[in-house]
């Protein structure tokens, strides 16, 4: 793979699933703590949304799989098995860094989640 390639990966991911920047660096955060629990409170603070914007955020993560909630139902962690080998968070972490402004670009360009979830509804099935 070329590093163009590999860039591409990393957009394609991006635009297919972060809604928003705070989504994005939710999840970059809560990557880079390793095994520390997060509770909506705590990421609010971090990522300057309410707290709850801070769930919200949370709970769509973990509808993705991209986090766990704990068993305690009040905080998350990072989910590692969906990046299983460990490789596409530090190239998302490098991305963004680099490209801040137009990583926010596009995620913006994207039109509002609900609009992209009332249009999902409409999509033909591969299995239909």
């Amino acid at each position: 793979m070329t590093n163009g390639d590999l860039e591409d990966e990393v957009l394609r991911f991006i635009f297919e699933n972060i809604d928003t920047v705070p989504h994005l660096e939710a999840l970059l955060l809560i990557w880079q703590s390793g095994t520390t629990p997060w509770s909506a409170d705590t990421l609010a603070a971090r990522i300057y949304v309410g707290s709850v914007q801070a769930k919200t955020i949370l709970e769509d993560l973990r509808r993705l799989g991209f986090v766990s909630q704990e068993s305690d139902g009040g905080t998350f962690r990072f989910a590692p098995e969906w990046d299983a080998e460990r490789q596409l968070m530090p190239r998302i972490a490098d991305t963004y860094r680099k490209n801040l402004v137009g990583i926010a670009r596009m995620i913006h360009s994207k039109g509002s989640a609900s609009v992209r979830e009332f249009a999902r509804a409409f999509q033909i099935k591969k299995d239909q």
